[in-house]
C-alpha cells in the first residue's frame, strides 16, 4: 500500500502545485464572499 501512495505521488507530482494553488484560491475567494455583507 505505501507503494501504492508513494507511485501516485510521483505521478501527480506535476499537478500537485496547480491544485494547491487552485484551493488557495478558492479559499480567498470564500473569506471575501464571507466578508463582503460587513462591509456595507
Amino acid at each position: 500500500m505505501i507503494n501504492q501512495l508513494k507511485t501516485a505521488a510521483i505521478r501527480s507530482s506535476s499537478t500537485l502545485l496547480g491544485d494547491a494553488i487552485g484551493a488557495a484560491a478558492l479559499m480567498v475567494m470564500l473569506v471575501g464572499a464571507l466578508y463582503l455583507p460587513g462591509l456595507t
